[in-house]
C-alpha cells in the first residue's frame, strides 16, 4: 500500500446495462448490456482482470417507458449472477433484493444458493424499496412509511442471518456406514415469530461458504446508517464532497463501534462516474457530448424521482424551491438539496447534473486526473474505495481498468492480485461464527 494508507482501495463495478449517464446509451461506442449475456460476461471478465472486489447489479420492482433505459427491462439479478459465476473465479457478485417485498426465506435461500454456486462470492444489497409505486405490483396493501420500511428491514435481515445459520458447518456428515446424512443435533429450527415475519425454518440449504454472504446497504438516513452499522459490511453512498464523505464515514464508523463491531469491517464505497479521455480536452468534449444528448423531459423526471417531489412546475432557471421532506429517498434528496444550495444551482443545472449519474459524483479528465481525484478522496478518509459507474459500456469501463487501475496500482493504492477465494477473504473480513453452533 502507499505511504499514505495501509489499507487497499476497494473497487466495485456498478453494472447498469445502458450505462449510468442518462444519455450514455446514445454514444456511438455504447453497447446495451441489460439482456446481452455475452456482453455482460465480457464486462465481468474485465472487472476480474482489474482485480475488482465485486460486480453489483441494482434491481427495481417497476418498469416505465419514460424511465432511464436501464430501468425499463432487466434480467432478474440472481439468475444473471449465477450465470456470471460460471465464467469468473474471484469476482464478488452482488445483487439487490427488497426487504419490503421479499420474504426472508426467499432471500436467504437465493443468496445461500448463489454463494454455493460461486464458491463463496455472493453479496446481498438489502434495500427497503423507496418507491410507493412498487406496491401496485404486490398484494400487500399500501407502501409502508420510511420508518416502517426500516423496521421491517431490521427484522428481515435478522431472520435471513438466522436462516443462514440453520445448519452447523459440520452438519452434513454423509456417513454411509451409519446411514446418517445430516446430524440431527447440528440443525437449528428458527421458529421466528416477530412483528412482521413468521418463519419456522430451517433453511433448505446448507450453511453458505462465507457463513453469511456479504450484506450491503445504501441508505444514508439516520435509520439507514444505524442499520448498516449493525448488520452490513459495505455501504454505498453518493456524497459530492470530501468533507461530506469523511463526515459520513466517520459517523458510520462511530455507529459501528456503538453496535459492538470493528469499524474496519464496515466499508464505505461512494458511487463515482468517471468520464475518461486521452487528454483533458478530450474528456471535457466527451462529457459535453453526453450532456448534449440529455432529453430535458427525462432529466426532470429523474430529478423528481430523486427529490421525491414534482418540481416541473417551478421556474427551471430559478433556484431549487424549499420542499418538505420526502418519504422516498430522504438521504439522496438531502444531498441534492445541499449541493444545489452550496453551488447556487438552478433547477435546470441541477437536473442536468443529476442526469449525469443520478446524483453521484462525476469525475472527468485524463486517467491520471481521475486517479488523482480517487486518491485524494480515499487518502483523505472519505471512503474505503469506490463503486465505479461508467457512463456507458463497455469502452469507458475498459479505459478505467486499462488506464486508471494501473496508475492506482503503481501508487500502491490497489492490489495486484486476489488474496483469497471468497469475497470475505478478498475484503479482509472474518467469517462469522454460527450463532446457534458457535463451536
Amino acid at each position: 500500500m502507499s505511504a499514505a494508507t495501509d489499507r487497499p482501495m476497494r473497487l466495485g463495478l456498478f453494472l447498469q446495462g445502458a450505462g449510468h449517464h442518462v444519455a450514455g446509451w446514445r454514444h456511438p461506442e455504447a453497447q446495451f448490456g441489460g439482456e446481452n449475456l455475452k456482453l455482460i460476461q465480457g464486462i465481468a471478465r474485465t472487472a476480474e482482470e482489474g482485480h475488482f472486489d465485486l460486480l453489483f447489479l441494482a434491481d427495481g420492482l417497476t418498469s416505465s417507458a419514460d424511465a432511464h433505459p436501464s430501468f425499463v427491462a432487466r434480467i432478474e439479478p440472481i439468475a444473471l449472477l449465477s450465470a456470471l459465476a460460471m465464467g469468473t473465479k474471484h469476482l464478488g457478485l452482488a445483487a439487490t433484493m427488497s426487504t419490503t417485498y421479499t420474504e426472508p426465506f426467499h432471500i436467504a435461500r437465493a443468496f445461500a444458493s448463489l454463494d454455493h454456486l460461486s464458491g463463496g462470492r455472493a453479496a446481498w444489497n438489502a434495500v427497503t424499496t423507496s418507491y410507493a409505486r412498487s406496491s401496485a405490483n404486490f398484494s400487500r396493501g399500501d407502501h409502508p412509511s420510511h420508518d416502517d420500511r426500516y423496521a421491517i428491514a431490521e427484522e428481515c435481515i435478522d431472520v435471513v442471518r438466522g436462516l443462514w445459520d440453520s445448519f452447523a458447518d459440520d452438519a452434513f456428515v454423509k456417513d454411509k456406514a451409519r446411514g446418517v446424512y445430516v446430524e440431527p443435533d447440528r440443525v437449528h429450527t428458527l421458529n421466528h415469530e416477530g412483528r412482521y415475519f413468521s418463519v419456522k425454518g430451517p433453511l433448505n440449504a446448507s450453511r453458505p461458504p462465507q457463513g453469511h454472504p456479504i450484506i450491503i446497504q445504501a441508505g444514508s438516513s439516520l435509520p439507514g446508517q444505524r442499520l448498516a452499522a449493525r448488520t452490513s459490511e459495505i455501504v454505498f453512498t453518493a456524497q459530492q464532497t470530501l468533507v461530506e464523505g469523511k463526515a459520513f464515514r466517520d459517523g458510520l464508523r462511530g455507529f459501528a463501534v456503538e453496535a459492538g463491531r470493528n469499524p474496519d469491517h464496515v466499508m464505505v464505497l461512494p458511487g463515482v462516474c468517471p468520464v475518461i479521455g486521452g487528454t483533458e480536452a478530450e474528456a471535457k468534449a466527451l462529457y459535453a457530448q453526453l450532456q448534449g444528448g440529455i432529453d430535458p423531459a427525462a432529466a426532470i423526471l429523474l430529478l423528481n424521482d430523486r427529490l421525491g417531489h414534482d418540481v416541473s412546475g417551478y421556474d427551471l432557471d430559478g433556484p431549487l424551491p424549499n420542499l418538505p421532506e420526502s418519504d422516498q429517498l430522504q438521504s439522496r434528496a438531502r444531498l441534492l438539496t445541499d449541493l444545489a444550495r452550496r453551488e447556487n444551482l438552478t433547477l435546470r443545472e441541477l437536473y442536468y447534473l443529476v442526469a449525469g449519474a443520478r446524483g453521484h459524483r462525476i469525475v472527468w479528465g485524463t486517467p491520471e486526473q481521475v486517479a488523482d481525484a480517487l486518491e485524494e478522496w480515499f487518502v483523505g478518509g472519505g471512503s474505503d474505495g469506490f463503486n465505479i459507474m461508467p457512463p456507458f459500456f463497455p469502452t469507458q469501463f475498459e479505459r478505467f481498468v486499462g488506464d486508471v487501475v494501473p496508475i492506482l496500482r503503481k501508487r500502491g493504492l490497489v492490489r495486484g492480485e486476489y488474496v483469497g477465494n471468497t469475497l470475505r477473504e478478498n475484503l479482509g473480513l472474518p467469517r462469522p461464527a454460527n450463532q446457534f453452533f458457535p463451536d
